[in-house]
């Protein structure tokens, strides 16, 4: 008797076992080696309020200062640069309407351009209307971010710094997922044209490359719910009489166990 006990145990302990890895393992129906199309690839664009810098280097460094801003040079639509950059460039803020000033050029319309589309922009315009010869255009983000949030190593805001950041990125920089995470209920919430829409993405199944969100844009903010054990504990810790029935419960189920196994 006690034998098919322990062979019972064991039976039901490998199952609990496979059940606990299709919740926590990532793109579980994922082909291996096996090349896919990658499609739907994002760059990051500015949008309204976004701060960046831009830089124009030529050969005539006296000629492209022209267009480089210094930190003195504070009017409407321009703010520093972090507040260091050796003390000599500051950035632009987008206006409500996307637009920047840029030296000489004046107005320029930037909104839902990427960083290489803006300096292909500016380097036309210095050309065309002979300004800079050879102008090379460096541009960079300032202040846009995401943020983590819920069951993650580290939760918190995470800057960007290049052109597109996927979803895998986010949570890698965020230290992963924890193992009370939920890597069925990922949320990003992001706002857009004057909306916020919440996208649903389960880390499981692979077709969550095909989402959406799965290149994250500034603002958005990725949220991981707690699972059940993780909920558990916090509803006893702060209900006694939750506890008391909890551990009522494992009283009688280990007594249950004593009685068929030296029965």
């Amino acid at each position: 008797m006690k034998n098919v006990f322990v062979g019972l145990l064991l039976a039901v302990s490998l199952l609990a076992s496979c059940d606990t890895s299709k919740k926590i393992v990532y793109m579980q129906d994922v082909v291996v080696n096996e090349p896919e199309t990658i499609t739907g690839v994002k760059d990051i664009t500015v949008q309204s309020k976004d701060q960046i810098s831009i830089i124009v280097s030529s050969k005539d460094p006296q000629l492209a200062a022209l267009f480089n801003l210094t930190k003195v040079q504070y009017r409407a639509g321009y703010s520093d640069l972090r507040g260091n950059y050796n003390g000599e460039i500051s950035g632009y803020t987008l206006d409500d309407n996307g637009n920047i000033d840029f030296p000489v050029i004046g107005i320029l319309h930037i909104a839902g351009m990427t960083k290489s589309e803006i300096a292909k922009l500016i380097k036309k315009k210095l050309i065309e209307e002979n300004l800079v010869n050879d102008p090379v255009v460096t541009v960079e983000f300032m202040n846009l971010y995401f943020s983590v949030l819920g069951e993650v190593k580290t939760p918190g805001k995470y800057a960007i710094s290049k052109d597109r950041v996927t979803l895998l990125e986010a949570i890698s920089m965020a230290g992963d997922l924890t193992i009370y995470g939920k890597r069925d209920a990922v949320f990003i919430v992001r706002e857009e044209g004057g909306q916020r829409v919440v996208h649903w993405v389960d880390l499981r199944n692979k077709d969550f490359f095909n989402s959406p969100v799965y290149y994250l844009k500034q603002n958005d903010v990725v949220y991981v719910q707690p699972n059940k054990v993780r909920a558990g504990q916090s509803t006893i810790n702060e209900n006694n009489v939750k506890s008391v029935g909890l551990w009522v419960s494992v009283a009688s189920f280990l007594t249950s166990l004593g009685v068929l196994v030296f029965k």
